[in-house]
């Protein structure tokens, strides 16, 4: 059978073989060409039956190849004999099979000797499995071929009906025919036949030749269409591989518009390689080429065109949620992103004297999250604090204590001013400058931030290895000196050790050798307070208290479940390309691995029982900073010229907004994700510039496009055929684009105050592993890691990538190099006081 790829019956007639690519001899397809040359061929016909095709079939046969009506007749009812089929079975029926199989005998066949095609299917065609890897509106086609002995010549027919036809019994599963194909003979060559008949199978699977089959008018379009098939025909020398072998269906396959646009000799003889260039380059994906950038002219015209381009739209931004992917998403960056706020809270905290803290960040973000997911253009963007508005947040707050200015005033002044600039930029039209962005920008950028969030998440794993130091002193000799009482097995005798302090990592021992007595409360004698575990274990003894057994140090398990925690996203997150387990059950688990890592590593460190580190969210609602309230008023505390001097500061933040959000809406609106809805990135900016407005005035943080989170959320909502034929890989179909998902997490993110019990379970180095694992994916989701990897990699073992067909290796390699310096000097930059001008030298 075939639906792109060939599958064969297994020699014990009990299992299908596993998809692969079908080799076929070279005299078959002459031969088949022979038999569409001089058989009988019917295109159009009209017929509601199988009976009905076969009679027709064998009344309209060419004069030269007509048969004897004696032989029509016996050839008919061998035609309309029942196939039998090797049916998909699901694994609970084969466990049921098999276990009645001793009380009712060697299993029957579902179809008796001799019986004729049943004109409705029959009840094992209605439950066989295949039929879900069909995929919707496919038709069947039958080929028929064998060796029949009452024949004196072949008899080949190929047929076309008008409509598809439910031929009842005759496909495997229930599906409307419209092609068939009969080749009997009498006794040829070892499956000569058989051969003629897969060529026609593997045609009728050919897309290009489906095109021909459907729209020929005579014979001599069916030839030329096996014509063209035969010119992009590939041979293998017979001595230089094994025919028995299968070959593997490949990743990726050439799409019908380049077979037709493209032909291989054609661009030999005429030296067109510029057209297969393109075509590869094609497929990179150019997200400056729509309309979305195009300038109007006019006042804000570029912002009215997102305005019409996003509002048919609207309404299923919210329907399109309406599926379990979305939950799974939810929960996902929700967890990602009360993470991220609590970290840059208290980045905050630390640099504004608690001006700005954890509960402000949390509220910010909920409030302006939730505003840009419901009026923006690309409402699958994430916004976050970053780290270029940390480091001036820093800056200004130095520069108003030096200069005793009221900060959150000033900071209130520097706000208004930046909203203005970008709403000039807006009605400028000004985000067409995104055009001039190129792959080395974006990929510096998205790289940039990857290593940010890896470099942090290690950071954070450093800094509790720090707070919970590792006990390198321990013995388990002297588990006694912990508080533990050696009780003899005399009456009344006890022995108690003094104990030494405990510090935050477990018992720390004293500087003294571990292998001397340790030291004796006074009130024991110290002879017998030197005993150590083995020599109260000899004495008859037994050990008393809650230090006697080993536990394990604080920061080691951190550090087991974060790697844990990484590993276990990555291999989840893969699980729905393996072999293992139905594809329900792999997308399942793929969608929610996220999820199920976390309920994991939380269930093990309950388990465990230590007290890890936990997330912990602000529980009251009141101003971190208590000397500052709500509001922000723009007078009083600063000189009146405060608001005029702002505007010097605020044309570098504008610039600072203005590049970091509309690198990140490149990255997301890329063509490679297929988003259907558009862009909007003067909507975007606009909706950022106003959210300065409301967050200036009530002293909660500037808020801009997270890149990393934002390409974690879309990589969760990442859409793939349902159905997909067997050896053929699920194909990408886009993002699962909608409002509902950004909304629900912002919306959790505000009452995540009165979550604060249930969230205080988690611990922090399962969100360290998670921000880990975002890190890692968005690094090798762009080309400059695969590029990078080419340099360590011999030119002899290098994949095959469309650049690599282009371009010299070399200038390959020159441009990588290229690349990773400038990365180079963007991270030291970052790690600068003068990180607040690094979107700039992006």
């Amino acid at each position: 059978r075939w639906i792109k790829f060939e599958e064969k019956v297994e020699d014990g007639g009990v299992r299908w073989s596993a998809p692969h690519v079908p080799a076929l001899p070279l005299h078959s397809l002459f031969q088949l060409r022979t038999c569409l040359q001089k058989g009988t061929m019917l295109l159009d016909l009209d017929a509601l039956s199988f009976k009905e095709i076969i009679n027709k079939a064998l009344s309209e046969q060419p004069p030269e190849a007509e048969l004897r009506p004696e032989l029509r007749g016996r050839l008919a009812a061998l035609l309309l004999c029942q196939p039998r089929h090797q049916t998909t079975k699901s694994l609970l029926r084969l466990l049921a099979e098999l276990a009645l199989s001793p009380c009712r005998g060697k299993a029957k066949s579902w179809t008796d000797p001799g019986a004729q095609v049943s004109e409705t299917p029959l009840k094992e065609q209605l439950r066989n499995q295949f039929q879900k890897k069909v995929p919707p509106g496919a038709e069947a086609a039958h080929v028929a071929v064998g060796e029949v002995e009452f024949l004196e010549k072949p008899f080949a027919a190929f047929i076309r009906l008008r409509r598809g036809v439910a031929l009842g019994s005759l496909a495997e599963v229930t599906l409307p025919s419209r092609f068939l194909f009969i080749l009997l003979g009498p006794r040829a060559k070892v499956k000569a036949y058989h051969e003629v008949g897969r060529a026609m199978a593997t045609l009728l699977t050919d897309e290009l030749f489906q095109r021909v089959a459907w729209q020929a008018e005579n014979r001599e379009d069916i030839i030329a269409g096996m014509e063209a098939f035969l010119d992009e025909l590939t041979v293998l020398p017979p001595g230089k591989w094994d025919p028995s072998a299968r070959i593997p269906p490949p990743s990726y396959l050439p799409s019908p518009h380049r077979r037709t646009t493209t032909h291989p000799s054609d661009r030999q003889l005429h030296g067109d390689g510029d057209t297969s260039a393109a075509g590869d380059r094609a497929g990179l994906g150019d997200p400056r080429s729509g309309e979305e950038l195009e300038r109007t002219g006019r006042l804000f015209g570029g912002l009215l065109r997102d305005i019409r381009r996003k509002a048919p739209w609207y309404g299923s931004d919210f329907s399109d949620a309406l599926h379990p992917q979305c939950l799974s998403a939810v929960l996902y960056i929700y967890l990602a992103t009360v993470t991220n706020a609590i970290t840059f809270g208290g980045m905050l905290g630390d640099a504004t004297a608690n001006m700005q803290g954890v509960l402000e960040n949390f509220l910010g973000t909920a409030f302006a999250g939730s505003i840009f997911c419901l009026f923006s253009g690309q409402p699958l963007t994430i916004l976050s604090s970053t780290g270029p508005v940390l480091v001036f947040e820093r800056l200004l707050f130095s520069f108003s204590q030096d200069h005793s200015l009221d900060y959150l005033e000033f900071r209130l002044w520097i706000g208004l001013w930046v909203a203005f600039f970008g709403v000039v930029l807006v009605a400028t039209e000004a985000s067409h400058l995104v055009r001039y962005f190129t792959r080395f920008t974006e990929e510096g950028f998205c790289a940039l931030i990857s290593l940010i969030f890896i470099y942090d998440s290690l950071k954070k794993m450093r800094s509790l290895a720090d707070a919970f130091p590792i006990n390198w002193q321990y013995r388990l000799d002297n588990v006694t000196s912990y508080g533990c009482i050696c009780n003899l097995s005399s009456p009344g005798t006890a022995l108690a050790p003094g104990r030494v302090g405990e510090g935050l990592g477990g018992p720390q021992v004293s500087g003294h050798d571990p292998s001397s007595p340790p030291a004796l409360s006074l009130q024991h004698p110290p002879t017998l307070a030197g005993l150590s575990r083995t020599q109260c274990l000899a004495r008859g003894g037994h050990l008393l208290g809650t230090s006697c057994q080993y536990v394990p140090d604080v920061t080691l398990i951190s550090f087991l479940l974060f790697g844990v925690t990484f590993l276990s996203c990555t291999a989840f997150k893969r699980f729905r390309s393996s072999r293992y387990f139905p594809a329900a059950v792999r997308k399942l688990v793929s969608d929610f691995a996220i999820i199920l890592t976390i309920l994991a590593s939380c269930a093990i460190d309950a388990t465990l029982g230590l007290e890890t580190p936990k997330l912990l969210v602000p529980s009251e609602l009141k101003p971190t900073n208590p000397a500052r309230g709500w509001i922000i008023f723009p007078f009083g505390a600063n000189p009146w010229w405060v608001c005029l001097v702002s505007a010097v500061p605020a044309v570098l933040v504008t610039i600072l907004i203005f590049m970091d959000q509309q690198i990140t809406a490149v990255i997301l609106n890329r063509r490679e994700y297929k988003l259907q809805k558009g862009a909007g990135f003067h909507l975007d900016l606009l909706c950022v510039s106003l959210l300065m407005v409301v967050t200036s005035a009530t002293g909660l943080p500037w808020y801009v496009s997270a890149t990393v989170i934002s390409l974690a959320h879309m990589e969760s909502l990442r859409k793939e055929s349902v159905t997909s034929a067997p050896g053929e890989h699920p194909e990408f179909l886009g993002i699962r684009e909608q409002r509902l998902t950004g909304l629900a997490v912002f919306v959790l993110m505000g009452v995540s105050v009165f979550m604060a019990p249930l969230l205080k379970h988690i611990p922090m180095p399962v969100l360290y592993g998670v921000f880990l694992h975002m890190g890692v994916v968005a690094l090798n989701s762009i080309q400059l890691t695969d590029r990078v990897r080419l340099l360590l990699m011999p030119a002899k073992h290098q994949p095959d990538l469309p650049y690599l067909r282009h371009v010299p290796l070399r200038r390959v390699h020159l441009f990588t190099v290229i690349q990773l310096l400038c990365l180079a000097l963007l991270w030291v930059i970052k790690s600068t006081v003068a990180a607040i001008i690094f979107p700039v030298m992006v």
